[in-house]
């Protein structure tokens, strides 16, 4: 019952939904047109002796949204072979699903082929199987349309209609090199893994190489595909809170959605009536009665990564003696050096709670599974919300730093 109720929740458009059991294993991976709809059917209607089964040990269901049917599939199919559930038998082995292929050549070429012919010393990449053909070809289109690749069989004298029409970088004609190309493919291999925060970082590295090279409408141009990724992995549509949680998930590669968020700033003026401030935000949105105020009592002088670890100890220390729950992500306001301290901080206390850190003015995103930061995403709705809630953090220390400068005048 208590899943049924949750799944009155799931958002009324197209994504994939997860079944885990007890321990958090992955029972089955399935995709829908309307998440809301498909999985409450599991609830509804007449189930066979496996389906049943499979109902029977889940105790949790997740979802990723998708901006269409197309990309449910991709996900859908990649999760799949990543993650090899139990109950997705059929599409592990049906070899009559169509695969996409990336053929082992100084050019590579990307296809759809029927059956997965695999020969001895075969180097060609695979991905699948895939359900639907239709849509399998439909989410080929837009992939041509934003990265260009080769699909004919040899290479022409001269360019094809996609190659005029800027759909293919046409190397039959010498426009690109090897090297240029398979840096094209491998984009195109993150984009089918549905791994696109790295896909969107390479992109977001290589468009500022090509701005500080003054080469500003190549820059613009991978500007443009930067938008168009962020859209479809990031649709928008009701509720607007899960659709920022869910690309929050895919940005940091977290392993579920971050229903609850606490983060934290610290606010002092020449180290004077120093104090730090946390917010929380439960499903998107600010969840006030959970806010909490800190006046710093271990730390003299000017020492934010001090006064950090203090905040850090005595916010998380306090659940554990409490035995209440902990947050699904931590933000600390700060480089690479506030979310270390801060880092260390959880494991004194045996905790592993993701946690990252947001620089004021650079915008930069520090991660621990990065070595460099992730720079601003313009228009994506995982930054921008950790953007909000990092803002949010700044104003609620900064008037609590306001309250603590006015009575130390009024005491004088």
């Amino acid at each position: 019952m208590e899943l049924k109720e949750k799944v009155k929740s799931f958002p009324s458009q197209s994504g994939v939904y997860i079944f885990k059991d007890k321990e958090g294993k992955i029972l089955y991976i399935g995709k829908a047109k309307d998440l809301r709809k498909r999985v409450s059917s599991y609830f509804t209607r007449f189930l066979d002796a496996k389906t049943q089964t499979l109902i029977s040990k889940t105790q949790d269901i997740e979802y990723i949204t998708t901006s269409s049917c197309a990309y449910a599939q991709l996900l859908e199919a990649s999760l799949i072979k990543e993650k090899l559930p139990l109950y997705n038998i059929s599409l592990k082995d049906d070899k009559s699903f169509p695969f996409i292929c990336i053929t082992d050549e100084e050019f590579p070429r990307i296809c759809i082929l029927r059956r997965k012919k695999i020969k001895e010393n075969d180097k060609s990449l695979y991905f699948g199987p895939y359900t639907n053909a239709k849509l399998l070809r439909q989410a080929l289109k837009t992939i041509r349309r934003l990265f260009g690749f080769r699909s004919c069989k040899t290479l022409p004298k001269k360019a094809c209609l996609y190659g005029r029409l800027s759909l293919c970088p046409s190397p039959c004609e010498g426009k690109i090199d090897s090297q240029q190309y398979k840096k094209i493919i491998n984009k195109i291999i993150l984009f089918l893994n549905s791994k696109y925060p790295q896909l969107i970082d390479k992109l977001t590295k290589e468009m500022q190489r090509l701005a500080k090279e003054k080469r500003y409408e190549e820059a613009a141009s991978i500007r443009d595909k930067i938008r168009a990724i962020s859209l479809l992995i990031n649709p928008t549509g009701e509720p607007k809170e899960y659709d920022e949680l869910n690309s929050l998930k895919m940005l940091l590669n977290l392993k579920k959605i971050p229903l609850m968020i606490e983060a934290f700033d610290v606010s002092n003026i020449g180290g004077k009536e120093a104090c730090a401030g946390m917010v929380s935000f439960y499903k998107g949105k600010p969840l006030k009665s959970n806010y909490r105020r800190f006046r710093i009592k271990t730390v003299e002088g000017i020492d934010d990564y001090a006064m950090l670890r203090e905040v850090i100890q005595r916010r998380y220390s306090r659940l554990i003696q409490e035995k209440k729950e902990f947050c699904d992500l931590i933000i600390v306001d700060g480089g690479r050096g506030h979310l270390k301290v801060a880092e260390e901080e959880l494991k004194k206390l045996n905790l592993n709670i993701p946690i990252v850190a947001i620089a004021k003015e650079e915008e930069k995103l520090y991660t621990l599974d990065r070595i460099q930061p992730l720079s601003y995403i313009k228009g994506n709705l995982g930054f921008n919300l950790i953007l909000r809630i990092r803002d949010e953090a700044h104003r609620f220390a900064h008037a609590y730093h306001e309250i603590l400068r006015r009575k130390k005048v009024f005491q004088k």
